[in-house]
């Protein structure tokens, strides 16, 4: 896989080469400030790009607005994003232009190599790749919209493991309960959302999920 990182942190972006190299991806590209990261991306046009958000010169968004415009300009550009934060605007106008191939992780809860590494394929398959504290905070600010408050506890707490790119079987391990119940708590999401559920990946049904929270509607 060739990528393309954007990381201010010398010892943190050595790190990610080293890691990312090692695992046998190449890293076609390593940027460390804002203005650097869509010119590197625009010419190197690699299979995903590894961003953090807070980059030169503010130290505020760069990186995070960055991934928004380059979305714009690559739309299936794979990004995984992360942060120190939850930068909830840009985190929703992100995802508001299509979650497929969207990853966005805190760095704090990133405690193992292989969950960076998983999480890394699955933004690059296509899929998400969101932290849980990410999934939490933009259901939030959905939580008055009237089909989400007709879903059930359960319910929300199936919608969270999906929007964080986890398959049934994870899912009703985690909740102790069936594929079977899992399955259909997922049709009744789709239902009360005004959804059609798809015979597509757990991902396609995820995109569609995250995309109607974001205000994109139904489809």
């Amino acid at each position: 896989m060739r990528i393309v990182i954007a990381e201010d942190n010398a010892l943190l972006r050595e790190g990610l080469i080293l890691l990312l190299t090692s695992s046998g991806h190449e890293v076609v590209a390593d940027v460390a400030a804002g203005p650097e990261v869509l010119p590197a991306l625009l010419e190197h046009r690699p299979d995903a790009a590894v961003l953090d958000v807070r980059l030169p010169p503010t130290f505020r968004d760069e990186g995070l607005r960055a991934a928004v415009a380059a979305r714009k300009e690559l739309p299936d550009l794979p990004i995984l994003v992360l942060s120190q934060y939850v930068e909830e605007t840009y985190a929703a106008e992100l995802l508001a232009q299509g979650a497929q191939g969207i990853g966005y992780l805190l760095k704090d809860r990133v405690g193992r190599v292989d969950q960076f590494l998983q999480a890394l394929d699955r933004v690059a398959d296509g899929g998400t790749a969101l932290d849980p504290e990410v999934v939490s905070q933009l259901l939030t600010r959905k939580a008055s919209a009237k089909p989400l408050l007709s879903l059930t506890p359960r319910e929300r707490e199936v919608l969270e493991l999906m929007a964080q790119g986890k398959a049934n079987g994870t899912i009703a391990a985690e909740l102790v309960v069936t594929e079977r119940a899992v399955s259909k708590h997922i049709g009744s999401i789709f239902a009360k959302l005004g959804l059609e559920p798809d015979d597509g990946s757990v991902h396609r049904r995820v995109l569609a999920v995250l995309a109607y929270l974001e205000g994109n509607g139904t489809r």
